[in-house]
């Protein structure tokens, strides 16, 4: 990859937003993440899934977490001058993924600033929301990026 095509922490000023993204959703995906890494019946089995909270399969917040990290990687992270992430807060899974659903993502830039201790590298803030195809919020959290400076 060129680096001067690459995204750096001065491509991320406050206030930006992008769309990006587009996950399918598969009942096979929601049983093979379940069954390997949360095997609660309602991530499992349809018909045990019936008669659970969510009324139906559907997705490991776990596993949507992963979906949105893969559209985060292929549409930003591989992208940019990436440095990798201190962490993330506020995670909240907003409303059950269904099979069936398509899932996108909204990035908004919260907070960027230069870290003190390595002029190199900024950090940005930023609000991830996962967006399904009703236009309803499914996920949302804060996450922390490190970038390398085009400037410094």
């Amino acid at each position: 990859m060129q680096t001067d095509s690459l995204l750096y922490w001065e491509d991320f000023p406050v206030g930006n937003v992008r769309e990006f993204g587009h996950q399918l959703v598969s009942a096979e995906d929601i049983v093979r993440f379940a069954t390997e890494f949360d095997p609660q019946p309602f991530h499992l089995d349809d018909e045990a899934a019936k008669s659970s909270l969510f009324k139906g399969l559907c997705a490991s917040g776990w596993h949507t977490c992963a979906m949105a990290m893969r559209m985060m990687c292929d549409d930003n992270l591989l992208k940019s001058a990436s440095l990798g992430s201190p962490g993330i807060d506020n995670l909240r899974w907003l409303k059950p993924v269904r099979p069936g659903d398509i899932l996108r993502m909204r990035l908004t830039v919260l907070e960027a600033r230069p870290m003190e201790s390595r002029p190199t590298v900024g950090l940005v803030k930023s609000r991830w929301e996962v967006i399904n195809q009703h236009g309803d919020n499914v996920l949302t959290m804060e996450g922390k990026g490190m970038f390398r400076r085009r400037l410094a």
